[in-house]
Formats: structure tokens, C-alpha cells, sequence
């Protein structure tokens, strides 16, 4: 990495003083006060700390910070790693990232869905990761055929590699505007969102998934060199060798985040066997997947955000003896149009034992009544905890499903548990 000018070390010093400062008092991580003031002593600051740096740019609506978690891990295998791996996805917290660890040659940075094109043009990144669009903070998001449009834009005026998601229309077509791409076939389980081409709008065909085509333009699925294989739990490289992945984060939302981040971290120059290995030490990301156990009761924390993130926490759920608490909040992190609520399928949950918790909760009941599950409301987990030893005195597991802002206040509540 290129030595800073003096302007820009006196805006980076500041900014990480202003972190520190931020931290000792409680008030935050840092993330952002600290990138925010750097920002006012040098506007240029992140394509400067950029500079000489071996980047990846990971975008998505769904799973970026876990598969930020999992390329930077698999990085590590060559040194320091500068990475937002905690989610400061804007570019104040790309500056404290990149900040804080200016020696790093690699770096791997989270970025919001509506910065990814900003963020490209500063950093000039060796490699561009995007696994998925759909629908989410509805009260303020842009539409996401638009968000993909300005992706394929960017992407055209860039040198960047793209690692994609073939399985995505919407994020294939983004792709395909870049000069050189890997595609993955890493899964799409929520299509609702993808019916239509992103080309002239006509209507997909989905004969045999994950392959799709539009009859009208001919865009077609991308021809994939990297798969992940759900039933045999297994990730399939360009070289035809199939390797077990064991992963210690559930589902398949995380085998694709595995298969995308094995790619990647092949364009470094890791084996996919290495970063394999590496991707098993990972058991939790920023409190996601972590049991707490409080009361005697084991509870494990899911994040879900939106339709599609609902979709994948159903699908990892204990077996339907083990009682559920879903949490929504509706501050301005999470958007505050919980219609999206409306989108998702619950019926999955019936017959089980449902607690529905959250400022946002009375919409959450009514969602819940009208797919035929009942539900108990409750304020607190200690108070669900409490009803379900008093009735059930059998039960050691329970998982909860929340969106953002309720999940952060829950896993603060229990220490902020990683």
C-alpha cells in the first residue's frame, strides 16, 4: 500500500481518535462517527486509503455480512485482512475499516446494495461479490430492478472481476455487464422477486431450476464454473472436485454464502480445500446462529430482515416441538413499512408453538391469524422462558427469529454475544 499524503493521515488519525472516543464512552462501535469525521478533513479519503490494495466489494440483499465473515477469514490464511466484517456497509464505515489497518494489503468490504456503485468507483476493486436482490425496507429502498440497472452500469466502466450468483436474474444481468465474471450456482429460494426479465420485462421460464431463460430477449442463466450441491452438502469447483462442507453455520442460505466465498478467495489464490477448512472454524457472525442459554433454556438468534431471510431462518428452524419467538421492530435500520410482512409464507409454523415479541408485534399477530398460527405476545424472552417451564417443563431449546434493530436489542440484552 502507497504511503498517504499528509492531508490524508491527519483526516485518518482524527477519524480513529473520534472511533476510540466513541467506543470509551458506549456510545458505538466507532464505525461511523469515526469515518464521518475523516471524511470532513479529507472527501477524497477512501479511494486514497484504497490505493495499492487488493479489494473485494461484497453486495447483496441478504448474506453479505456473513459472506464478508467468510472471505476475510479465508483471507487471513495470507496476513491482516481490512475488512467491515461487522457491518458498517456505508462509506464512513469502509474508511474506518480500512483505516484502522493500513498495512493490510488485502481487504474485504461489506457494501449496501445502493453504495456498491459509488463505493466501486472510489476503491477500483480487484473483485466485485454479489449473491442476491429482493425486496427489502420498502418505506425507502429503491426499487431493486432499478438498483440492478445502476450495478450493470458500474460494473460496465469497471476492471473489476465479479464473483455472482448465477441463480439471480437480477443479479446475473447486473453481472453480465462487467468484462469478466465467475458465476456460482449458489441457489435462489426466494424467486418471488425475479419472475420477470430485467432485459424488456418479459417472463421468465423456470422449467428445471435453477435454470431460467426469457423466451421474448433470450437472456438466459449464465453457464456456471462453481456449484454448491444442497443434498449432498458439497461444493463443486471449475476443476470437478467435489468437497464436503461440513459448515458450522446451518442451512443452505450459508452453503451458497460458502460457495461464493471459496470463489473469491480462488481468485487469491487459495485452494477451495484450504478455504474450506478455514470456513469451518466459523460458528457465529456478529451474534447470527448463537445459542445463549438463559433460564435453563437454550436460545438460538436468527436475523431475518425481509421476506427472504424469513424464508431461510423456516428452513433451519429445531424440529416443530421446539417453540419459535419472532421479534419486529420497525425503526428507521429496519424500514418502517412492515407490509413486506404480508409477503411471507408462515403457514410452515402451524401446529407449533409461536411468540410473537417486538414494537411491531400487533402487525406481526395479525399476519400470523391470518395464515392460521397461533401465537401467544409476550415483551420479553425471559418471560417466554417463563411460560414455556412453567407449561412445558421438557423443553431445552427454543430458537427466535428477528429482524435488525430487534435482534441487536436482544443480543445486547445477553452481552452482545458474537
Amino acid at each position: 500500500m502507497s504511503e498517504l499524503p499528509l492531508r490524508a493521515q491527519l483526516a485518518s488519525v482524527l477519524g480513529r481518535s473520534a472511533a476510540s472516543l466513541s467506543r470509551a464512552t458506549g456510545r458505538g462501535d466507532g464505525s461511523v462517527i469515526g469515518g464521518r469525521v475523516a471524511l470532513k478533513v479529507e472527501p477524497d479519503l477512501l479511494a486514497k486509503l484504497a490505493r495499492g490494495r487488493r479489494l473485494a466489494l461484497v453486495s447483496a440483499t441478504n448474506g453479505k455480512t456473513t459472506t464478508t465473515r467468510l472471505i476475510s477469514h479465508a483471507l487471513r490464511e495470507f496476513g491482516d485482512v481490512a475488512t467491515n466484517e461487522h457491518g458498517a456497509n456505508m462509506p464512513t464505515g469502509h474508511i474506518t475499516a480500512l483505516s484502522n489497518n493500513q498495512s493490510a494489503v488485502n481487504g474485504v468490504l461489506e457494501v449496501d446494495e445502493k453504495y456498491l456503485p459509488q463505493v466501486l468507483l472510489a476503491t477500483q476493486p480487484a473483485f466485485v461479490v454479489l449473491m442476491n436482490l429482493s425486496r427489502d425496507q420498502m418505506d425507502r429502498a429503491s426499487e431493486i430492478n432499478l438498483l440492478a440497472k445502476k450495478w450493470r452500469l458500474a460494473l460496465g466502466k469497471s476492471n473489476a472481476h465479479v464473483i455472482a450468483n448465477a441463480d439471480d436474474p437480477l443479479v446475473a444481468w447486473a453481472g453480465l455487464g462487467a468484462p469478466n465474471a465467475t458465476w456460482v450456482s449458489a441457489g435462489q429460494r426466494w424467486k418471488e422477486d425475479s419472475w420477470c426479465c430485467p432485459e424488456c420485462g418479459g417472463h421468465l421460464k423456470r422449467d428445471v431450476d435453477p435454470h431460467w431463460a426469457c423466451p421474448e430477449c433470450g437472456l438466459a442463466r449464465p453457464a456456471t464454473t462453481w456449484a454448491v450441491d444442497n443434498a449432498s452438502d458439497s461444493l463443486l469447483t471449475p476443476e470437478g472436485q467435489s468437497i464436503k462442507l461440513r459448515l458450522n453455520l446451518p442451512g443452505d442460505a450459508n452453503r451458497s454464502n460458502a460457495a461464493i466465498a471459496a470463489a473469491t478467495a480462488a481468485g487469491y489464490g487459495i485452494h477451495p480445500e484450504r478455504t474450506v477448512e478455514r470456513l469451518r472454524e466459523i460458528t457465529s457472525v456478529a451474534g447470527r446462529y448463537t445459542s445463549v442459554v438463559t433460564m435453563g433454556v437454550e436460545v438460538r438468534l436468527l436475523l431475518s430482515k425481509n421476506p427472504a431471510g424469513w424464508l431461510e431462518s423456516f428452513a433451519v428452524l429445531d424440529p416443530p416441538h421446539t417453540p419459535v419467538i419472532l421479534s419486529v421492530n420497525a425503526q428507521v435500520p429496519d424500514g418502517k413499512d412492515t407490509s413486506w410482512l404480508w409477503d411471507v409464507d408462515y403457514t410452515v409454523l402451524r401446529g407449533r408453538r409461536v411468540f410473537v415479541m417486538g414494537e411491531r408485534r400487533t402487525d406481526l399477530a395479525l399476519r400470523l391469524e391470518t395464515d392460521g398460527v397461533r401465537f401467544e405476545v409476550a415483551d420479553r424472552v425471559d418471560e417466554v422462558l417463563g411460560r414455556i417451564k412453567a407449561d412445558q417443563p421438557g423443553i431445552t431449546k427454543v430458537d427466535l427469529i428477528a429482524n435488525y434493530t430487534a435482534f441487536q436489542q436482544i443480543r445486547t440484552a445477553y452481552g452482545r454475544v458474537q
